[in-house]
């Protein structure tokens, strides 16, 4: 299913990147997301990324899965640039975390991302292509 481009986030900087969904088809399927005593997040099983300059997708079990636009301003030199990033940062991650919320928060809030019960989701693994 195709999520609007506004309701994607894809936040560089932590270790391993951030793709944070709002509204999202998967939003259901994904894990309950949970930061475990030392900090880590949750493996998603059986979801795998595949993130490009174009489109991003996001692959889970079945039929469950989404595909999300990259570049909402084609030919936009920044906004490339930016997305061009954060597939590196996800390429040296080997994934990124997929948190999956009912809406788009205004700011991208660590405490209210991953301290909420309505947050879904975990780290992600990059899809390995042949």
């Amino acid at each position: 299913m195709l999520l609007p481009p506004e309701n994607a986030r894809f936040v560089t900087g932590p270790v391993p990147p951030l793709l944070l969904l709002g509204a999202a088809p998967v939003h259901s399927v994904l894990p309950a997301l949970s930061e475990g005593p030392d900090g880590r997040l949750p493996v998603c099983e059986g979801w795998t990324l595949i993130p490009s300059l174009i489109m991003c997708v996001v692959d889970g079990p079945g039929g469950a899965g989404c595909v999300i636009p990259t570049l909402t301003a084609p030919g936009d030199p920044e906004e490339a640039a930016y997305i061009d990033a954060w597939c590196a940062e996800v390429a040296e991650a080997g994934g990124a975390v997929v948190v999956s919320l009912d809406a788009m928060p205004e700011q991208v809030d660590r405490a209210e991302v991953f301290g909420g019960d309505a947050a879904r989701g975990g780290f992600v693994a990059l899809a390995a292509l042949a």
